[in-house]
């Protein structure tokens, strides 16, 4: 007789065959902190730690079905969303998701990579603004992203808080805006809350370039928090202390030429068991 689940939590997101970000950050996270990782694939990037080469496609009724698949087996007790580069894709993935709308959602919007990069179309974040932001628990953007969202230049910690009030005014339920790109010793990340309450968050900055996938990995973690049951603040605090313990664990480690990854599994958590009712 089955006895026990796993919290799981569903990773719809692209690839990374260097695996430091994208799915694969998304399920080595997942599984670090004892929940059982689902995935969908969104996109097919060619990339390495030196930065993304080109973008292959996936069909998007492919990933509508990928989605179906698995949310009429195994339904998530949280759902990540990383990279959505086309409208059609994020009216898919929106649609779709708009019948579990119990389930919590941390959409990291993906537009710049941590080399640079940009990764998204223009014409794609007026559909992600109108549509995945709105059905979104909280959303996760660096200063760059915040920039694109915001129309605006995101470089101070008080342009944060002022893009950060910008972007709640688009529809969003919740925002982490992430301070990782601050040239200072310590950085701060700033959450607003659903009654727009801006709670800092402070860390001392790690002197490495290993920090490829730290985005996703963050985006995972809290959707692994929030599928244990804690709550939206307990989970953004918990989610930014994993980060900042893979960082802090993997900095000295060389992988690839470029922007290393980190190590997510500092402290793997065994896999949590709920008994059945």
């Amino acid at each position: 007789m089955k006895k026990y689940t796993y919290p799981s939590v569903l990773a719809i997101a692209g690839f990374d065959g260097s695996g430091g970000a994208g799915i694969q950050a998304d399920i080595k996270t997942i599984s670090a902190l004892g929940c059982y990782a689902t995935t969908v694939l969104t996109a097919l990037p060619i990339q390495n730690t030196q930065g993304v080469r080109k973008i292959y496609p996936i069909p998007v009724e492919a990933v509508g079905d990928q989605i179906a698949a698995v949310m009429d087996d195994i339904m998530p007790a949280a759902i990540k969303i990383g990279m959505v580069h086309t409208p059609e894709l994020v009216q898919t993935i929106t649609n779709t998701l708009k019948k579990y709308q119990e389930v919590p959602i941390v959409f990291d919007p993906v537009m710049v990579a941590t080399s640079g990069h940009r990764l998204i179309e223009a014409d794609t974040i007026d559909a992600l603004v109108e549509q995945l932001l709105p059905i979104a628990t909280i959303i996760t953007p660096n200063m760059d992203e915040a920039s694109l969202l915001a129309h605006m230049q995101v470089k101070t910690l008080e342009e944060m808080r002022t893009a950060g009030e910008r972007i709640k005014e688009l529809g969003c339920n919740s925002i982490l805006m992430k301070g990782g790109h601050q040239e200072t010793s310590k950085i701060t990340s700033l959450f607003f809350d659903r009654k727009d309450k801006c709670h800092p968050f402070e860390v001392s900055k790690i002197a490495t370039n290993n920090t490829h996938g730290s985005g996703c990995t963050l985006s995972s973690a809290i959707a692994s928090y929030l599928a244990q049951g804690k709550t939206l603040y307990e989970a953004v605090d918990l989610g930014q202390r994993y980060v900042h313990h893979a960082i802090d664990s993997g900095k000295n480690v060389r992988t690839g030429k470029g922007n290393g990854p980190l190590n997510h599994f500092f402290n793997p958590q065994k896999m949590i068991k709920n008994e059945m009712d």
